[in-house]
């Protein structure tokens, strides 16, 4: 049994994700998918999914009084079925209604527990490595039970393998995909990132257009552990790398005011081998032009701690609803914020508002649908 985990908001798009990739007897819960799956389906899932944080693959199961019951039931879990003690180790926990006092103790008992099982099997115990560690191990306690997992994934999956310029408060990726997928565009159809900061959505679209798998370019920890099976996993890499498109024109538009931003973008962008999918530039989202007739334009606006003040939110909102009525009629604006005012600060009515987590902050995806041969932005519902 597994559990995926993903952005609040996104579980819908991931539980399509997991079933395409195999998996069955699919239950959606907050922040994730539990799932039944062979290991061929693990590792599409790991390969393919741009909505998936983690993939976590559930070892041990059971109820608990106090520390030492999750310490008995890590010690009988068969660890070295897993991994040799050669390889480094780090233990999370995560709990949620627990009446223990100290996660951290709990941690720390079950790392002792694993390494004492290995002392037990082999006189010799893995090392502890909280960086870069060969195998996570990650605990959940809820009020009376505990479960223990095995990370599948090891980096985040929202981490790519190329990105390495960014500029203050980026999206993460797996978001960035989620919103992409929720704007409904489709390759072909013209995108736009008009403060594009670090080039998020930029890069995922430009992956998302020309086929390439969001896992192609990275490992996974799951390479590591003893049943790994090196054959089916090159058969289902070479599968997806064989479905890649030519990089060429996928007329997706960047643009941001900060030369810095556009730096990054530009960077990111090349170090991903995606530039030319990509036409970037400086400008103010206030005074540029929609790049074609119709299109979709996906933003991360300022918000929050990326403004120095309430009043230049109040002065910045206006001026960006004025510019999309009268720049980009025939367009689909999503902009994503964590700012309530947003609508009534632009002067438009959202067709949709999609509850979504941007981390720990709570905002939502506004859909802005901008009526061709209007002065005035309407949502679909006031045109029709």
């Amino acid at each position: 049994m597994f559990f995926a985990s993903c952005p609040r908001g996104l579980e819908t798009l991931l539980l399509e994700d997991l079933a395409a990739a195999g998996a069955g007897d699919l239950r959606q819960t907050s922040g994730g998918v539990h799932f039944v799956a062979e290991w061929p389906a693990c590792y599409r899932a790991n390969l393919h999914s741009r909505i998936a944080t983690r993939i976590l693959c559930r070892v041990a199961h059971a109820p608990y009084v106090k520390e030492e019951d999750i310490y008995r039931l890590t010690f009988e879990t068969s660890w070295p079925k897993w991994f040799v003690p050669e390889q480094t180790i780090r233990v999370d926990v995560n709990a949620v209604k627990s009446p223990l006092k100290s996660i951290d103790f709990v941690t720390l008992r079950i790392k002792d527990a694993i390494c004492d099982r290995f002392r037990r099997d082999f006189g010799r115990r893995p090392s502890v490595d909280t960086r870069q560690p060969d195998v996570r191990i990650r605990g959940f306690i809820s009020s009376d039970e505990c479960t223990l997992y095995l990370d599948t994934s090891g980096a985040p999956l929202y981490q790519r393998g190329f990105r390495q310029k960014t500029v203050e408060a980026p999206l993460r990726e797996n978001l960035a995909a989620g919103i992409l997928r929720l704007s409904g565009w489709q390759p072909g159809t013209a995108l736009l990132d008009p403060m594009c900061g670090s080039g998020t959505f930029l890069l995922e679209a430009a992956q998302i257009a020309l086929g390439r798998a969001p896992g192609s370019r990275r490992e996974f920890a799951f390479q590591g552990l003893r049943n790994f099976d090196p054959l089916a996993w090159k058969g289902l890499l070479d599968t997806a790398q064989a479905a890649e498109k030519p990089v060429q024109n996928a007329a997706i538009f960047g643009s941001d005011i900060s030369p810095v931003a556009v730096r990054a973008a530009l960077a990111n962008l090349d170090r991903a081998g995606l530039l030319p999918a990509v036409k970037l530039g400086s400008g103010d989202l206030l005074e540029i032009d929609a790049p074609a007739a119709h299109g979709v334009l996906v933003s991360n606006p300022p918000y929050g701690e990326r403004v120095s003040s309430d009043d230049e939110l109040a002065a910045f909102y206006p001026l960006l609803g004025h510019a999309l009525k009268r720049r980009f009629a025939g367009w689909n604006c999503f902009l994503i914020s964590a700012d309530s005012r947003l609508p009534k600060l632009v002067r438009l009515t959202p067709s949709k508002k999609t509850p979504l987590f941007n981390g720990a902050l709570d905002c939502r995806l506004y859909e802005f649908r901008m009526v061709a041969g209007s002065n005035r932005g309407k949502a679909a519902a006031d045109a029709s």
